[in-house]
């Protein structure tokens, strides 16, 4: 069974019926005990970074969160949910964040012909190829040591795939990226 984890800050049935489509069965919860006990645990988000660590704590879920992500059982971030895995975010005049990958989540910069926030199709680009995700954010975490895959917005260029160990996540929606979402999805699975 997969946990999709409810902290208030994510579009979590988009997330579930993603799930769904591929035949996976996926459970919405809040409750610490189904996190442990699930065999892969999905953290999405959309929303801010102050406000999703306010949440997380108030629900008791952020010990949770970082138990599964280390667990060794298959863990998907996605968005926010990637975002907050890095140690800090300029977000709402700045947060601590997870900690569970090196580095910042920083806000794009003002460019020419770039509208902030990001909210359409780009690609991330990894070693094996260059495919077409949908993006929805105005904040962007650094290249770290375990980015496997990189995006260009705004004259920069950011992580939208990092692994490390049984950890994966994306600063892309999977679960709104049509095919090429349903793939990744359909992969992580078989993890």
């Amino acid at each position: 069974m997969t946990a999709i984890i409810d902290y208030k800050a994510g579009n979590l049935t988009s997330v579930r019926l993603a799930f769904a489509a591929l035949g996976e069965e996926a459970t919405v919860t809040r409750d610490a005990a189904v996190i442990a006990a699930a065999d892969r645990v999905v953290f999405p988000g959309v929303g801010a970074a102050k406000s999703a660590m306010a949440n997380l704590r108030a629900l008791g879920l952020e010990e949770s969160v970082k138990a599964a992500a280390v667990s060794g059982r298959p863990f998907l971030g996605i968005c926010l949910g990637m975002q907050i895995l890095f140690e800090r975010s300029e977000e709402d005049g700045g947060v601590e964040t997870l900690g569970l990958l090196p580095g910042a989540v920083r806000r794009f910069p003002d460019a020419a012909g770039c509208k902030i926030p990001q909210i359409g199709w780009n690609q991330c680009v990894t070693a094996r190829a260059a495919v077409d995700y949908y993006f929805v954010h105005s904040y962007y975490a650094e290249i770290c040591p375990y980015t496997i895959g990189r995006t260009s917005y705004a004259g920069v260029e950011f992580t939208s795939l990092v692994r490390k160990g049984n950890l994966l996540a994306c600063q892309f929606h999977p679960e709104k990226s049509g095919r090429c979402g349903l793939e990744l999805l359909k992969g992580w699975l078989a993890l």
